[in-house]
C-alpha cells in the first residue's frame, strides 16, 4: 500500500512470529534440562537469549525511530492488533527465559525476568484493539500464554527460593489464565484448523502451557512450605491431567488437519507450531514429574526430540530466508506477484 510507513508494514507482517521463535527456543531449553541434556539446555537457552535481544533491540529501534507517529500508525486497521500480540508473545517469552535461567541455577536473573515480565504484561493483557473481524487466527490465545508463563515461572521460584508467595501468586494466575483461555477458545476460528499456516497450532500450545503451570504448581508443594491442602492439591491434580490430556489431543487433532488439508510448510508463523509441539512435549515431563508418572517420561521426551527436529527446520528456513532477502511471515508466491 503506498505511503504505508515500514514500520507498520514490519509489525504487521513480523513482530508476533517473531517472538514465537524466542518462545520455541526457551522451551525447548526448558523441556531438554527435564530430560536431563544439560549441555543441550544451556545452548538453546543461549540462543533463545540471543535471539529475545535482537528481538528488542529492533523493537526499540523501530519505536524510537516512529515516535510520535505510531499514535496514528496504532489507528490503522490492523496495527494495533499486531503490537499487542507482540507484546504478549514478548511476556511469554520472556517468562520462558526466566523459567530456563531458574532451571540452571540462575535465580536472580529468574527473579530479574520476572518483574520485567509483569511490568510488560498489564497493558497488552487489558488493550483490546478497535474493530477488526470477530473470528481471529492462533495468536488470539496470546493473552492465555502470557498469564500462564507467568505462573510457570513464578511457581518455579517458588519451588527453587521456598517462597510461598510466588506459588499463591502463581495460582492466582493459573485460573486467570484457563478464564483468558475459554474467552479466547470463543473467538477462535476453527476454519483455521483446515486452513491456518502454523499460528493456529497455539489453540493447543495454550493448553500445554497451561497444563505446564499446573504441574510446576503442584512440584512447588513440600513440607516446608505445605502449599495445598488435600483437597486443593487433588482439584489441581485433576485440572493438570484434563488440561495435558486436552492438549494432547488437540496436537493429534491439528496433526492430522496437516494431512487431510495441505498447506504451506514454510512461513515465519510456523515457529508457534515449533512451540506448540515442544510446550507439549515439555508439559508431559513436567506433569510425569508432579505426578510420578514414569511411562509418561518417555512419551514427552519423544515429543521434545520431535519438537527438536522441527526447530532445526524452521531454523534452517528462516536462515535461508533471511539470506535471499525474503520478507518474513510473507510467502515466497506472493513476491513473485509484487
Amino acid at each position: 500500500m503506498p505511503g504505508t510507513s515500514p514500520s507498520v508494514t514490519w509489525w504487521a507482517q513480523r513482530a508476533p512470529a517473531a517472538s514465537a521463535a524466542v518462545l520455541a527456543t526457551g522451551t525447548l531449553s526448558v523441556g531438554l534440562d527435564l530430560s536431563g541434556y544439560e549441555v543441550l539446555s544451556h545452548i538453546t537457552l543461549g540462543l533463545a537469549c540471543a535471539a529475545w535481544l535482537m528481538f528488542a533491540a529492533d523493537f526499540t529501534r523501530r519505536l524510537l525511530r516512529a515516535g510520535t507517529r505510531w499514535r496514528a500508525y496504532a489507528r490503522r486497521p490492523g496495527v494495533l492488533e499486531s503490537v499487542t500480540t507482540a507484546a504478549l508473545t514478548t511476556v511469554a517469552a520472556t517468562a520462558v527465559l526466566g523459567t530456563a535461567f531458574s532451571a540452571a541455577g540462575s535465580q536472580a536473573l529468574a527473579v530479574t525476568l520476572l518483574v520485567l515480565a509483569v511490568l510488560l504484561w498489564p497493558v497488552p493483557l487489558v488493550l483490546v484493539p478497535q474493530g477488526g473481524e470477530r473470528r481471529k487466527p492462533g495468536t488470539v490465545f496470546a493473552r492465555c500464554m502470557a498469564t500462564q508463563g507467568l505462573a510457570v515461572l513464578g511457581a518455579t521460584l517458588a519451588a527453587a527460593e521456598s517462597e510461598a508467595w510466588f506459588a499463591h501468586a502463581a495460582l492466582v494466575l493459573f485460573w486467570l489464565g484457563l478464564v483468558l483461555y475459554v474467552l479466547a477458545l470463543v473467538r477462535f476460528d476453527v476454519r483455521q484448523v483446515a486452513g491456518g499456516t502454523g499460528d493456529h497450532w497455539l489453540a493447543g500450545g495454550a493448553l500445554a502451557l497451561s497444563a505446564l503451570a499446573g504441574a510446576r504448581l503442584l512440584s512447588a508443594d513440600s513440607a516446608r512450605l505445605y502449599l495445598w491442602n488435600e483437597d486443593d492439591r487433588d482439584v489441581l491434580r485433576t485440572v493438570t491431567v484434563v488440561l495435558l490430556v486436552l492438549a494432547l489431543v488437540c496436537y493429534a487433532v491439528l496433526l492430522a488437519a496437516e494431512f487431510l488439508w495441505p498447506r504451506p510448510r514454510h512461513d515465519v508463523r510456523r515457529w508457534a507450531t515449533v512451540f506448540t509441539w515442544a510446550k507439549t512435549g515439555t508439559a508431559a515431563l513436567a506433569v510425569a514429574v508432579a505426578l510420578d508418572v514414569s511411562w509418561l517420561d518417555g512419551f514427552g521426551e519423544a515429543l521434545l526430540w520431535i519438537a527438536v527436529a522441527a526447530w532445526l527446520v524452521a531454523a534452517a528456513w528462516t536462515a535461508a530466508s533471511a539470506r535471499s532477502g525474503l520478507l518474513p511471515g510473507r510467502p515466497v508466491r506472493s513476491r513473485a506477484r509484487r
